[in-house]
């Protein structure tokens, strides 16, 4: 299946660079290409990208608030997001998060790991790179401490409350089976089902969630 990508970015270098380097490699093929993030908006409503790359500071629409307003509107199959940025700050990361966005990358990433992140996200995995999860868990941390008692997880059962943890902790759906003794297919199930549920739209999101209901404590809280 071909992965189509919509590129956003204000900066024409860039763009063209992303745009050239994607239709270039194999299983991927360009949707459109945007320079703000109002015309994101209108061309993923057009073009139905299966994954878009999102600068996040843009004019007109910035990418997080673009992000956000794409996935609202995407009843069915929404794309899944990649945002990019040259600024390595957890309150982006947590933002961009919790609004749904599936990944996190730096634009001086290596073309070959920009690459393998489309396809990461396109079959759903999530994408956060080890430096930025670090401070993620930090900027949760610190929200967290202004969350009082949350009730989301009430809708979940057992299992899923159990499932929805471990992909907090960074598990993939194989790890997940080999540590709770199931198959995968119905690791994936409860994933499909907890997501539902909370009407989360990425798996990163669902990070997001397992921090902020305390499911997962960052360890260097008091």
């Amino acid at each position: 299946m071909t992965i189509r990508v919509l590129v956003v970015d204000d900066q024409p270098l860039i763009r063209t660079g992303l745009v050239a380097l994607l239709d270039a490699a194999p299983g991927i093929e360009i949707a459109a290409e945007a320079a703000d993030g109002a015309q994101a908006l209108a061309l993923a409503e057009s073009t139905r990208p299966d994954v878009i790359l999102m600068d996040i500071r843009m004019p007109a629409l910035d990418g997080i608030s673009a992000t956000r307003r794409i996935l609202a509107t995407a009843v069915e199959n929404p794309p899944r997001i990649i945002v990019l940025t040259t600024f390595d700050l957890p309150e982006y990361v947590y933002t961009a998060l919790s609004d749904g966005a599936s990944g996190f990358l730096l634009k001086d990433t290596p073309p070959e790991r920009i690459i393998s992140a489309v396809h990461a996200v396109a079959a759903g995995d999530m994408l956060i790179a080890p430096s930025i999860t670090r401070r993620l868990i930090e900027a949760y941390a610190d929200h967290h401490r202004t969350v009082v008692a949350d009730d989301r997880l009430t809708v979940l059962t057992r299992r899923e409350v159990e499932v929805l943890r471990l992909v907090g902790n960074g598990l993939t759906n194989t790890q997940i089976a080999h540590r709770l003794v199931l198959s995968e297919e119905t690791v994936k199930t409860h994933v499909k089902r907890t997501m539902n549920k909370l009407h989360l739209t990425s798996r990163a999101q669902a990070v997001v969630v397992a921090y902020e209901t305390g499911l997962i404590i960052p360890a260097h809280r008091p």
